[in-house]
């Protein structure tokens, strides 16, 4: 019931941006946090960024300082803006959302498929 569409993905050269996005859309009565997750083949998925309701964010150490996430409440909406992006950022970057679904008095995790960052040197 609940579905995160992710967009932005793509292939980028090192130094280049890139920015992410991913809308929350179904039975949704608020979302506490929203977030990005990456995972590259052979490595365990890692946290990227995530962000709060009220703007409280963290941040894995090998982004901070290139890496922004923010989010609009208004769309159910998270993006995940990316400067100098570097070889080893390249991976599946998936979204997730901790929602309370309507008619539901509990939180879950939910995921988007996931879209592809391919960074070159």
């Amino acid at each position: 019931q609940v579905q995160l569409v992710e967009s932005g993905g793509g292939f980028v050269q090192a130094g280049g941006s890139l920015r992410l996005s991913c809308a929350a859309s179904g039975s949704i009565a608020s979302i506490n946090s929203m977030g990005w997750y990456r995972q590259a083949p052979g490595k365990q998925r890692e946290l990227v960024a995530t962000i709060t309701t009220g703007g409280s964010t963290v941040y894995a150490d090998s982004v901070k300082g290139r890496f922004t996430v923010s989010r609009d409440n208004a769309k159910n909406t998270v993006y995940l803006q990316m400067n100098s992006l570097k070889p080893e950022d390249t991976a599946v970057y998936r979204c997730n959302a901790n929602v309370l679904r309507t008619g539901w008095d509990f939180l879950a995790d939910y995921w988007g498929e996931g879209t592809l960052v391919t960074v070159s040197s």
